[in-house]
């Protein structure tokens, strides 16, 4: 095995840069004047970014992505998921990768919770079928007994998440992303998504995690990366990192 494929994550050299309209255009009169003066029809200035992300993950290695909202933690773990794209820079994933970020998100509200099952298989790709023969174990574990069959727009928050995070889980994946997913639910659900990250971990999966929760980052995670105004401040050892960022923030 040479060191490429000792790689489950990386991203390399990445930026996000996300832009806010300071005038955009509110008439075809005021289109028309800006036209003949040769001024842009929408002026942009840039918001929020992520500058020279540099991260390397490997197979069967668990790292929490920790700071204050806004600094950035939530968009590298989209990116590395595939629901940004970069500005700059490469992210390169190895093999089945699972995101479970915004739980239940993905639902169609008008259908049952069986008809989002399939569906969400066939989103991410699975044969027809695949899905259907991991339904009763997704059932158990999300608890819905025969509120499987019903419209999901009925579905308590709970209820969707235990379903989404049955539904992300039941891939059997390599690579698993998580968006703060011990911050929702009950204290049952809790244990059941820690019990899931366990076992998973257990049998060599790569986790890649986000959590303001920093005991449970201490718990699971073999390495902390700190990000602060969309830049890596620290990474290392668990209680070092997270001892340091309580320190910045301690009024």
């Amino acid at each position: 095995m040479n060191s490429s494929d000792r790689i489950a994550v990386e991203c390399r050299d990445v930026a996000k840069r996300f832009y806010y309209y300071e005038h955009r255009d509110g008439s075809l009169r005021e289109w028309f004047v800006r036209t003949l003066r040769g001024r842009p029809r929408k002026e942009t200035n840039a918001g929020f970014h992520l500058d020279q992300l540099n991260v390397s993950v490997s197979v069967g290695e668990s790292v929490a992505l920790i700071g204050s909202n806004g600094s950035g933690k939530s968009t590298a773990l989209r990116i590395m998921a595939g629901i940004y794209s970069p500005t700059a820079g490469s992210v390169r994933v190895n093999g089945r990768m699972t995101a479970v970020i915004e739980l239940g998100a993905g639902f169609h509200p008008e259908l049952s919770g069986r008809e989002n099952v399939s569906l969400s298989g066939a989103v991410i790709g699975m044969k027809p079928g695949e899905m259907e023969s991991r339904l009763e174990s997704i059932i158990a574990f999300a608890e819905l007994g025969d509120f499987i069959d019903t419209p999901v727009k009925y579905y308590s928050s709970g209820m969707r998440s235990r379903l989404a995070f049955a539904v992300s889980t039941a891939v059997n994946p390599d690579v698993a992303l998580l968006d703060e997913i011990l911050a929702v639910g009950d204290a049952t659900f809790r244990k059941r998504c820690l019990d899931w990250i366990d076992s998973f971990r257990a049998r060599g999966g790569t986790l890649v995690f986000v959590s303001h929760d920093l005991d449970s980052v201490i718990r699971l995670a073999d390495r902390v990366i700190w990000m602060d105004a969309g830049s890596v401040r620290a990474e290392g050892d668990p209680r070092e990192v997270v001892d340091a960022y309580l320190a910045s923030v301690a009024p």
